[in-house]
This record gives structure tokens, C-alpha cells and sequence, in this order.
């Protein structure tokens, strides 16, 4: 199922602000390098509407769960203020190596702390006190429900915590779909709408972003 009429996403995306050339060819190199694995990449518009939050919140640091080749990574390090740090969690040295390169083109490699290991592994290294601005969970999904329950406690009153893919093309909407990714986005999904450590909404962006702000 298309959550987007592809010529309203097309339309979106002519009306975002457009991608540089790095980005652009950080785009086409994840293109021919991945294949099918491509569509993991964030898409321009949504790189834009988190780099905006970044600025938004006035976000000192930054923690991102799955980076693949690292597009969202670099819209939101370029967003950050000076002294501004964004944590990265991958599992995979193959993609993020990618990540590097372009990070480095962008002048943005310092303000990034790049972590390949189990992401939970990771979050659990962090102060247990809320230090956290901004959070965005992209990665593996049967994995969301566990990163949901480690950054939520680190997250600072007032912050927000971001989840894509939450509408799973629309997989979330079948009783008859028991797959593991699908059982896991539900039961990350309910995990939210109950947590009354936030406030939440799902936006119909791309396959569906959960904003979370946590309550002060």
C-alpha cells in the first residue's frame, strides 16, 4: 500500500528545499552500492523535516538509531549549533563506512560519534539521567519496543523522540498480518499512545513518523 499517492509524493518532494550535491550524490551512491536496500535512505523530505526540528528544539545532542549510509545523519549534524553532538548507532561497518565519507565532505564528521555495535548495547552506556534532545529510531523494527523503553528515560522534559516507519505501508492495518516486523511496530505503537511519559501523534510522512514530545 502507498500511505502517499506517489504523484503527491512526487509533488512533495519538487516542493522541499532540494538536496545539495553532496547529498545528491550520497543518494546515488547508495543507489548503485545497495540496490533494493536503497529505499532504507531517508527520503529529502523528511531529511528536511528532522534537520527542522533540530533547529527547532535548539538540540545540543542527538541520538540516532540506525544510520545505513548516513543521509538523515547529515542533515541533522548540519543542523545542530556549534557544540552540537548527534550519537549514531549501526550494527554495520559496510554502509556506515559510506556514512563517513559524506560526513566527512560536509565538514560535519566531528559533531558525529559513530557507534557500530547493538544499538541497545549502546543507549545503555549513556547517562541514566535525561540528557538526550532529540531521538530518532530508524533501524531494525523488532528492535523498536527495546529502543523505545532505553531513550525514553534519557530524554530531557520538553524533547522529542522520533520513530519512522510506524505505518509499515499501511501492514499495520491488517488483523491478518502477523509478521514479526508488523507485531513489532503494533505493539511499539500501543507502547507510545500509553506511555504517559509523552505526548504523541503518528504523521502521515512517508510510511508514518511517530513525534513524541516527553512531558516536563
Amino acid at each position: 500500500m502507498d500511505i502517499i499517492d506517489p504523484a503527491v509524493s512526487a509533488y512533495l518532494l519538487e516542493h522541499c528545499t532540494p538536496p545539495d550535491p553532496i547529498q545528491s550524490e550520497l543518494r546515488e551512491e547508495t543507489l548503485s552500492r545497495t540496490g533494493d536496500r536503497s529505499g532504507m535512505q531517508t527520503s529529502q523530505d523528511e531529511a528536511e523535516l528532522l534537520a527542522m526540528l533540530v533547529r527547532l528544539t535548539g538540540a545540543r545532542f542527538v541520538v540516532e538509531v540506525g544510520v545505513f549510509t548516513g543521509y538523515s545523519s547529515l542533515a541533522m549534524a548540519r543542523a545542530l549549533p556549534e557544540g552540537g553532538r548527534l550519537l549514531a548507532c549501526d550494527v554495520s561497518e559496510e554502509w556506515t563506512s559510506i556514512a563517513r565519507r559524506y560526513w566527512e565532505r560536509a565538514g560535519v564528521a566531528d559533531r558525529i560519534d559513530l557507534r557500530v555495535a547493538p544499538a541497545v548495547e549502546t543507549l545503555r552506556t549513556l547517562p541514566s539521567e535525561p540528557s538526550v534532545d532529540l531521538a530518532f529510531i530508524d533501524a531494525d523494527k523488532t528492535g523498536y519496543p527495546a529502543y523505545w523503553e532505553e531513550i525514553v528515560p534519557r530524554v530531557r522534559p520538553g524533547g522529542l523522540i522520533l520513530l519512522d516507519n510506524v505505518l509499515w505501508s499501511g501492514r499495520v492495518t491488517d488483523p491478518s498480518n502477523q509478521e514479526d516486523n508488523t507485531l513489532a511496530i503494533r505493539q511499539v505503537n500501543d507502547l507510545v499512545t500509553a506511555d504517559e511519559r509523552v505526548d504523541s501523534l503518528i504523521l502521515p510522512v512517508r510510511d508514518g513518523l511517530t513525534l513524541a514530545r516527553k512531558r516536563g
